[in-house]
């Protein structure tokens, strides 16, 4: 599956901001005039209708960072534990707190391993697991009858193999498995499934917000408050929320839709940057009111 093309092109992205507030630019200078002539545009809107929109802001004395799509790439998920660590050591905070923005199984070669690293993670760090729809679909096979239900039916067509053979079942990577055998898999996925993993599992939410910032790994469907919104748009939505401009109450943080960076717009963030192609894993750090992107 190739990377998606976001709406506007590749260059529709603006710059992270360093922790002093000025445009780093991040990859390709283009985007970083695009970006600065987007706020400063967002900005005029609001002066000629009189309320302009301020900056976001995480709450005083907390460094948020948000992760994007891991997709079983244990390996990129270790690294940007390791980013992360560096970037606390290199720059102090009174608090931190790590939030992942789901879709850590599928399409990689190690789910098993993402979620034993984020239970790791969670002894050691303050981390908030959102769901992805991938988590969702697993999700759905778990709870009986998890061979017929829609959303175990939607997982087999999406990636469930690559899922299934990480934890040892007898199902070739990248394919997909038939109606016919679907159902002696789900039963072994079932039994074989770890309790540590369900608990994880059952410990994430669909979305959290903190200061000017809502995370939920789709987004959020406009002109709906971000806290009335449907589970099914915060798992799965794209359009009209990807090319929504509308100030929705909150910046949005979130994945689901590849990019080839971390695209930083005046109302979202997109950190899905195709970890399981690519191998980068998007990654920002979110603090008082700058934007710093840490990797991807």
């Amino acid at each position: 599956m190739a990377v998606a093309r976001p709406p506007g092109g590749w260059g529709g992205g603006g710059p992270a901001r360093d922790r002093a507030g000025h445009a780093t630019g991040g990859p390709g200078g283009s985007g970083t005039a695009r970006w600065l002539l987007r706020r400063a545009g967002a900005k005029l809107g609001g002066f000629l209708r009189g309320r302009p929109r301020p900056l976001p802001v995480v709450p005083t004395g907390l460094r948020i960072y948000a992760v994007g799509d891991v997709h079983g790439r244990a390996d990129c998920l270790a690294r940007v534990f390791a980013e992360i660590d560096a970037d606390r050591r290199r720059h102090p905070v009174a608090a931190t707190l790590e939030i992942y923005l789901g879709d850590y199984v599928d399409r990689g070669p190690d789910s098993r391993g993402v979620i034993d690293l984020l239970i790791g993670r969670a002894e050691r760090r303050p981390i908030r697991p959102l769901l992805g729809n991938h988590e969702a679909m697993l999700l759905g096979a778990l709870a009986p009858p998890g061979e017929t239900s829609p959303l175990s039916q939607t997982w087999r067509r999406s990636g469930a193999s690559d899922t299934l053979a990480a934890y040892g079942l007898p199902v070739a990577e990248g394919s997909r498995p038939s109606r016919e055998e679907w159902p002696a898999l789900v039963a072994a996925f079932r039994r074989d499934f770890p309790q540590a993993h369900r608990r994880f599992l059952a410990g994430c939410r669909p979305s959290v917000a903190y200061g000017s910032y809502f995370f939920a790994h789709a987004g959020i469907r406009p002109g709906i408050p971000v806290d009335a919104q449907d589970r099914a748009d915060l798992f799965w939505i794209r359009e009209p929320f990807l090319t929504s401009r509308a100030d929705h109450g909150a910046v949005v943080v979130h994945g689901h839709t590849p990019v080839r960076e971390p695209d930083m717009r005046t109302n979202r963030i997109n950190l899905d940057t195709g970890a399981y192609l690519t191998g980068r894993l998007g990654c920002v750090a979110l603090e008082g009111n700058t934007q710093h992107v840490l990797c991807g």
